[in-house]
């Protein structure tokens, strides 16, 4: 397989080249689906057809409502639950319902339930070398439930009650008879079971009902003896004589305690208001008196009598004495009236306690006979109960005769099981199916022979190609690796490399400074020549090198002194253009090698180092993020040949990004907070175009040179002290002093 590139995430699979592959190939892969097309159409016609049908049973109670009487004529059986159904199953393959249904039908005449009767040469071969037990020691029955188990299927519908009888035979109408044969002898085994049971409980029951009516006669004739024995009256409900008088007499003596304790408090009612005085009008005992209302009227006569008289005759008139002194006697006989009244009421209270003595006296008398009798009452609940049990067993065994008896006949007790679906002679076989199973075989050769081609490119490693954005140089190594004399490798190749030419070329064209940082505030967008933009051939952008002498101020020696100064962001300036960023590549890429997370963002106006460390080239990159065009995770890219990552230059316009080259400072401590090291290349950048990124002064500024020249390194010194740098950290492929110190201007 030939190689692509050194690293693996660079290898893609072409999925073009997998459809050329079949397509050159279609003449095999067509005959071949043809014949194997071919093939199965023959052997389909050649097997003997095979017929099947099936009958459906739904398994539910059938029990007539005619035939069940008394308290439970009402009663509705249970449904089959799942355990019930399924024994059901079981129980239409058993094999005493199978040996009937063959000797019904005689399936011992036909030869396609006993083959064995007629065993082959190679059977006779088995059998006499022992490899194989002779079929005919079996007696014939057995072998015809053999076959006859082979071809038949019996199953439970999903979640339903419904049996499926399923049989299949070379002759339809036996496949048709078997299932509704089946389904007969079951049935008929079902009814003739529930009959079997009906007679068995009339038996049982006709011995019992006669053992039971002697117990219950001499149960009731017990109870009665005791009853009269201890003198139990009956009042026809669960209360007793005794229970009754005590009753009676209790609501007697709750109204008597009444009826005294009012005439007493209405006699002390009654004096207290004669004693003060008061008037005793408003008493109920005086109203209703006819004496004291009597004297009443005549009281309010003689007062009217005095009012009149009042207005013409003066109070010592002998007529107004005569009044008064009516009036006096009036009142006089009205207060004795009311004491009448009141000890008429002491009377009533009197006699009240008299008859509430009495009471008491009786109600306990009547308590200890209640006592006593309450002992002769257990014992005769206890023989009353026991009558009743046996009188309602007897009363149920026989509503269950009479039921049972009811089902003796044998249309009354049907099988708990309804044919919804008797089978039918099909109409064509089961098997084979000839058009499908040749359909299915053609196509299945079909893709296998279309994956059998597929694998083969994809292991020779014509089916590979590499990533998009590698460089032409690549497609050429790997072309010359193809062999010569196969049209369709070098086709595949030439395909691969037109595949990815254009990833050579960047977005649109446009006017770019040597760095952005140098970028004027006004300037004229001018069309530029696209080679200016990818950098020259494709061979300088593959994996380009630095030449790096381990000295000094080499990539590994910066690296030590970055490391060492624990740097988190680094400007990097390369006076010489694309020779200083790929020194500055370099250096990223050895910080990586170093375990260490290292992400450079180029800031060059070529865009060397995004040509570099990428494989495609319109990439997002630090123009979207300035421009606020691509979001921060989609600018990060991984190096190619390293664990380094990159920001390229971008696609959105330069100018428009330069405008926000302040957030640039923000955006550097972002990416300090989640990388060991930050690098900035920024090209040949002026010193006052990175003075505005590096304002807070924790920045290194390394000075990328791979050939310096002392004067040029001097202006360079003093421009960046002019702006506030002292001190810069050289780096170059060819050393000039010792060590990477700074420099001071």
């Amino acid at each position: 397989m030939p190689s692509l590139d050194r690293d693996q995430q660079d290898v893609d699979i072409d999925l073009a080249q997998f459809f050329r592959a079949v397509w050159q190939r279609k003449g095999t892969i067509l005959a071949t689906t043809a014949l194997v097309g071919v093939l199965a159409f023959v052997g389909a016609h050649a097997i003997s057809p095979t017929y099947k049908s099936d009958a459906m049973l739904l398994i539910e109670p059938r029990e007539p409502s005619f035939s069940a009487s008394g308290p439970n004529a009402s009663t509705v059986e249970p449904m089959p639950d799942e355990l019930n159904v399924a024994s059901q199953v079981q129980l239409m393959q058993s094999v005493d319902l199978m040996k009937q249904v063959a000797r019904d039908l005689k399936l011992h005449e036909r030869a396609e339930f006993d083959p064995e009767s007629s065993p082959s040469a190679l059977t006779d071969f088995l059998v006499l070398f022992g490899l194989k037990k002779n079929p005919l020691e079996l007696p014939p029955e057995e072998r015809v439930l053999k076959a006859f188990k082979e071809k038949l299927s019996v199953y439970q519908v999903e979640k339903s009650r419904v049996i499926g009888i399923e049989f299949s035979s070379k002759d339809p109408q036996l496949a048709a008879d078997v299932p509704n044969a089946i389904a007969d002898v079951y049935r008929s085994l079902q009814s003739g079971a529930k009959l079997d049971s009906n007679s068995e409980a009339v038996r049982w029951l006709e011995t019992e009902i006669a053992n039971l009516r002697e117990k219950v006669r001499e149960a009731e004739q017990k109870v009665a003896e005791y009853r009269s024995q201890a003198g139990l009256m009956s009042l026809g409900t669960d209360q007793s004589f005794s229970s009754k008088q005590l009753s009676d007499i209790s609501t007697e003596l709750a109204r008597v305690r009444g009826e005294r304790a009012n005439a007493e408090a209405t006699a002390e009612n009654l004096k207290a208001a004669i004693k003060a005085g008061k008037s005793t009008d408003t008493i109920d005992a005086i109203s209703r008196s006819e004496s004291v209302q009597r004297l009443r009227t005549a009281e309010s006569q003689v007062q009217a009598q005095i009012s009149d008289l009042s207005t013409t005759l003066l109070d010592g008139h002998p007529q107004m004495k005569s009044l008064r002194a009516q009036l006096a006697g009036l009142r006089e006989q009205i207060r004795a009236e009311a004491l009448k009244v009141a000890a008429g009421l002491e009377n009533q209270a009197s006699v009240a306690r008299e008859r509430e003595t009495q009471l008491i006296a009786q109600m306990n008398s009547v308590k200890a006979d209640t006592a006593r009798a309450g002992e002769d009452e257990v014992g005769l609940k206890s023989l009353e109960r026991e009558a009743a049990a046996q009188r309602q067993l007897l009363e149920t065994y026989l509503a269950r005769y009479r039921e049972a008896s009811s089902r003796l006949d044998k249309g009354s007790s049907p099988a708990d099981a309804r044919v919804i679906s008797r089978a039918v002679p099909p109409q064509e076989p089961s098997f084979p199916k000839v058009l499908p199973m040749t359909i299915v075989s053609a196509l299945a050769t079909f893709i296998i022979s279309c994956v059998i081609v597929m694998l083969m490119e994809l292991f020779s490693g014509r089916a590979l190609r590499p990533a998009a954005g590698s460089s032409a140089r690549e497609y050429e190594r790997d072309e010359e690796i193809l062999p010569e004399d196969d049209e369709m490798q070098a086709a595949a190749a030439a395909d691969l490399a037109d595949d990815v030419a254009p990833a050579a070329v960047l977005a649109p064209a446009q006017d770019k400074p040597a760095s952005l940082l140098d970028l004027p505030e006004e300037a004229d967008e001018r069309p530029i020549d696209a080679d200016a933009l990818v950098g020259g051939e494709e061979d300088e952008v593959a994996d380009v090198e630095v030449e790096d002498e381990q000295d000094e101020f080499s990539a590994a020696s910066v690296a030590d002194f970055l490391l060492e100064q624990g740097t988190r962001a680094a400007f990097a300036i390369s006076p010489s253009g694309d020779d200083g960023s790929a020194g500055t590549v370099a250096l990223a890429r050895d910080v990586a090698g170093r375990g260490r997370r290292v992400v450079l963002i180029d800031m060059t106006g070529s865009a060397w180092p995004s040509q570099m460390m990428t494989a495609w080239a319109d990439l997002p990159g630090i123009t979207d993020l300035l421009t606020g065009e691509a979001a921060f995770a989609d600018c990060i890219h991984p190096d190619r040949s390293s664990t380094a990552d990159i920001i390229p230059q971008g696609n959105a316009d330069i100018r428009q990004a330069m405008r926000g080259a302040d957030r640039l400072s923000m955006i550097v401590d972002a990416l300090a907070d989640a990388y060991d090291l930050v690098l900035v290349e920024c090209g040949p950048a002026q010193a006052e175009g990175l003075a505005r990124l590096s304002r807070n002064g924790k920045h290194e500024i390394i000075l990328s040179a791979p050939d310096p020249d002392a004067g040029e390194l001097a202006d360079i010194m003093k421009a960046f002290q002019d702006v506030g740098y002292d001190d810069l950290v050289l780096m170059s492929v060819r050393p000039k002093a010792h060590g990477p110190r700074r420099h001071a201007a």
